[in-house]
């Protein structure tokens, strides 16, 4: 090799000698997107314990013995964990009743919900028939109804039908909803038209083309609209307050602990600790569909064409 050759390689390897300091500085300097990404995550942080802070907050309070629920200063955890007072709960109230009637209404008024919205939100997004655009801004337009304007004529039309004080008036009147219909139509929406064309082909009609190509896509959808129902129906309180007389035989969860309340106000201690056990329906209720949740959340309702 020659010496000229020789020399151009020596001073194009000199240039690409990197200094040791600047090499250690520019590793050291931390890059824009990972700062932001940590901000991100603090908020998210602050947020999670903004919204946590009062569910620990109750828990702690259920644990507390009855002379130390309200204390100067005020303190986070008693003296020592009282979990007699989960026991206490059912005791001085048939708690448990309240909490059998409450998943039998939520449980029956979500299905029914979930069935006739399924086939609404077929029928508004897949069929063809006269008026169908029509008939669904109506339907859409009971949901601008205030349900406090609805207690009054709900209430007389369950009298007339002798409904009052039956598990039948707490859940056949808000089992049909144009929300759930609303949001079966709009993911319905968004499957290709191919998919009923190819089920023509082989020879399925309407039916078995909803039973076997739109109901298991539809599945993340119908998880969504269960779990809102269930907790719509859970946590009712004004419509069960109106149309129940007998608290302990049809009285649900809410009312269980308006009445609970009632008789032990100041043991704020067994107030906690039953609302800690009411939540738990809930809690089981959204680990059990969790998969499907974000998935339906981001077909529901967003489709369309």
């Amino acid at each position: 090799m020659s010496e000229a050759v020789r020399s151009g390689l020596g001073a194009t390897t000199a240039n690409r000698t990197v200094n040791p300091r600047s090499l250690a500085r520019t590793r050291s300097a931390p890059r824009p997107g990972r700062v932001r990404r940590a901000i991100g995550y603090v908020l998210l942080c602050l947020v999670a314990l903004l919204f946590v802070s009062p569910l620990v907050y109750m828990v702690a309070t259920s644990l507390k013995p009855a002379d130390q629920v309200f204390t100067t200063p005020p303190t986070l955890w008693g003296r020592s964990l009282e979990w007699d007072n989960y026991v206490q709960a059912f005791t001085y109230l048939p708690f448990a009743r309240f909490i059998l009637n409450g998943v039998f209404v939520a449980a029956v008024g979500t299905a029914i919900n979930v069935a006739v919205a399924v086939l609404s939100g077929y029928a508004f997004s897949r069929l063809r028939w006269r008026g169908r655009n029509g008939v669904f801004v109506l339907f859409l337009a009971t949901l601008m109804i205030p349900q406090d304007v609805l207690v009054i004529p709900m209430y007389v039309m369950m009298q007339g039908l002798g409904w009052v004080d039956t598990f039948k008036a707490l859940i056949i009147p808000w089992a049909f909803t144009a929300l759930g219909a609303f949001l079966v139509r709009q993911f319905f929406l968004t499957i290709p038209q191919e998919l009923d064309d190819a089920a023509r082909v082989d020879g399925a009609g309407p039916v078995r083309t909803f039973f076997s190509v739109m109901l298991p896509l539809a599945r993340p959808t119908l998880a969504v609209l269960a779990v809102f129902s269930f907790i719509s129906y859970w946590n009712s309180f004004l419509w069960p307050l109106v149309v129940v007389n007998d608290v302990e035989a049809h009285g649900t969860i809410p009312l269980g602990l308006q009445q609970f309340f009632g008789q032990q106000g100041s043991e704020w201690n067994l107030v906690m600790a039953a609302s800690v056990i009411s939540m738990l329906p809930t809690v089981i209720l959204l680990i059990l569909l969790q998969k499907h949740l974000v998935k339906g959340i981001v077909t529901s309702g967003l489709g369309g064409r």
